[in-house]
């Protein structure tokens, strides 16, 4: 996704006013969806183009391009850097903001736990010590997820985990709406999905399917 030249814009001007630790914080966009791809989203504020870094659960309910959407933001801020990462709500905002205490958990990796486990879903796997469901999460080992368990213990307290543990509708119905939304043709989105399916079974989660989508499509 091509940078936006207001995030260029702000840059620059911190870069030159050496304000870096005085900038207000964003912390909630309302606007329409100009764009998104597989690395996130550009909201559109009376004009003014936001690119945001979402989880892929997130990315597959954003509604379509021109449509209006609310997303809570965390704004990143290191050295020279500014970066938004959007959520559809804000226990999965807390979420990251908790995920990133974790020792060795920077924003890329909190943003691909949070694509395969909701809040309340992550908070359910740490509560009961689940390190198999954690370190299933790609670039999570072992010791990583032990690790989580041993950080996040009583930090995380969001609700009740979804019946199922999956994303609503079903994953491979969510796989679908979130891939056409992308701009994919519905043909060769059925076609992509019914080879993963294939492949992988009914049991894989969202991310994984998504990811093995994506470079079947981007690869024809």
């Amino acid at each position: 996704m091509t940078a936006i030249s207001a995030e260029r814009g702000m840059g620059a001007c911190m870069k030159q006013m050496g304000q870096v630790s005085s900038l207000a914080m964003i912390g909630r966009l309302k606007g329409l969806v100009a764009a998104k791809d597989a690395d996130g989203a550009v909201i559109d504020v009376n004009g003014v183009g936001y690119e945001v870094s979402v989880p892929l659960t997130t990315l597959a309910s954003l509604p379509g391009v021109g449509d209006e959407t609310i997303l809570w933001i965390h704004t990143h801020v290191r050295e020279e850097e500014l970066r938004l990462f959007g959520f559809l709500s804000k226990r999965d905002r807390t979420a990251f903001r908790t995920l990133l205490k974790v020792n060795g958990v920077g924003p890329k990796l909190a943003l691909a736990v949070l694509g395969a486990l909701d809040g309340p879903t992550l908070s359910a796997a740490v509560s009961n010590g689940d390190t198999k469901r954690l370190s299933s999460i790609p670039g999570i080992g072992k010791k990583t997820a032990e690790r989580m368990i041993l950080e996040l213990g009583g930090r995380l307290s969001m609700g009740a985990e979804p019946a199922d543990g999956s994303v609503s509708g079903g994953v491979f119905a969510q796989l679908d709406s979130a891939l056409v939304n992308l701009g994919f043709k519905p043909q060769a989105v059925q076609k992509v999905i019914a080879e993963v399916r294939r492949d992988n079974g009914e049991d894989a989660s969202f991310p994984i399917l998504l990811k093995q989508c994506l470079s079947l499509l981007q690869g024809r």
